[in-house]
């Protein structure tokens, strides 16, 4: 069998549109067949130069990625076969990057391989979880059933992911908006009204003082701002250098004020939801944690999570592996406790997973009615400052002159 090997093209789509993409092909004459399946013309080829190249390929979108799930377990529990379902996909889909991954599918799958073998060949697409998923599918005959888990999986974490950036936009708008007064206060209007309040010659109180003091700071020294970010990038760039800082950086992060806690706790909402689907589809629990620690993006709770997987496989039993690592708190490694003893494993990982999404909807709705307030009160705080500081001299300057 030819070995294919990574090909760099240019086509052209049935509007004339000229295309641009990467794709693994046998040589010219597979390639040129392959993308006449996707109802592209083919016009030039070459050779990918690296493996680097793949990487500049735009990843799929969650959302077309949970209508594939979704659209493929319907397809196949009306009994349709797989290279056929992926074909009729590969036909109706929108997204042509989607398209293109799902056309080397059916081709992998004409080739031989299996289903989860032929979604491994595309990592930035179908992550382990996913692969595994679909192997334990493959393996246990309940493939629609797989898919269908997997298709709530993944719209769950969606729905997670838009509420914890809505939670974060809230804060960066408002810190935008109140840096543009402040800016706009320091470097424009404070300036000319100390210049009028200095001109009357009486004393200046303390906060009439330290307010002009700073804006004076502000416009003399203002091409010093960017470096305020440069302690923030260089230790950004350590992280990515060093394993033990990245650790360090990862576990500060969990602990910023609001924001950590409601990031540590969607990181275990995400990690309890995808052990309790792969446990449920008969993965298991020490490969159900090692896979799901790559999908933690968080180097200290993967460590914890490592570490009770290796108190899991010394002997220890779920629940004292997870209470030994730290990485949950006493309600749930009760909970586990009992999953254990009673034998419903799977219920107690849902009861977790239930019992953290609430958690986490709760803090996110408790963070966003707090952003309003704490805004209103730091931008009055700096608008009060800057009227007492710059009308008290003028009011007392008024009310001593006689009349």
């Amino acid at each position: 069998m030819t070995p294919l090997v990574p090909m760099r093209y240019r086509a052209m789509d049935a509007h004339g549109r000229i295309r641009r993409g990467r794709m693994e092909a046998a040589h010219e004459l597979d390639l040129e067949a392959r993308l006449r399946r996707l109802g592209l013309d083919l016009v030039a080829c070459a050779p990918a130069r690296s493996a680097r190249a793949w990487a500049l390929h735009p990843p799929v979108r969650r959302g077309q990625l949970i209508n594939f799930c979704f659209h493929l377990e319907q397809l196949l529990t009306a009994s349709v076969p797989i290279p056929d379902a992926l074909a009729d996909l590969r036909d109706s889909v929108k997204g042509f990057h989607l398209r293109e991954v799902i056309a080397g599918m059916v081709e992998a799958i004409h080739g031989g391989a299996s289903l989860s073998e032929a979604m491994a060949r595309h990592p930035r697409t179908f992550d382990s979880m996913i692969v595994n998923l679909v192997r334990a599918g493959e393996t246990s005959g309940q493939l629609p059933v797989v898919l269908r888990r997997l298709t709530e999986s993944l719209r769950w974490h969606d729905e997670h992911a838009m509420r914890f950036r809505k939670v974060l936009v809230a804060p960066i708008l408002v810190a935008v908006v109140i840096g543009a007064v402040i800016v706009f206060l320091m470097l424009y209007l404070v300036p000319r009204l100390a210049a009028f309040i200095e001109t009357m010659g009486e004393e200046l109180p303390i906060h009439a003082r330290a307010l002009i003091a700073v804006s004076r700071f502000a416009v003399d020294w203002w091409y010093l701002a960017p470096a305020v970010a440069a302690p923030w990038l260089l230790l950004a760039a350590g992280a990515r250098m060093s394993r033990r800082l990245r650790r360090t950086v990862d576990a500060l992060r969990l602990r910023v004020w609001f924001i950590g806690p409601l990031r540590k706790k969607l990181i275990l909402a995400r990690f309890v939801n995808c052990f309790a689907l792969m446990y449920a589809s008969g993965i298991s629990v020490l490969e159900s944690i090692r896979i799901g620690e790559g999908l933690l993006a968080n180097r200290a709770v993967e460590e914890a999570a490592r570490t009770a997987a290796n108190r899991i496989a010394e002997g220890a039993s779920i629940s004292e592996g997870f209470e030994q690592a730290g990485l949950f708190p006493p309600l749930v490694l009760r909970m586990l406790r009992v999953g254990e003893s009673t034998g419903a494993l799977d219920t107690a990982l849902s009861n977790i997973g239930y019992f953290y999404e609430r958690d986490v909807r709760d803090a996110a709705e408790r963070v966003q009615a707090l952003i309003g307030p704490a805004s209103t009160l730091v931008l009055g705080a700096m608008l009060l400052w800057v009227v007492i500081s710059v009308m008290g001299p003028i009011y007392e300057m008024v009310a001593g002159i006689s009349l």
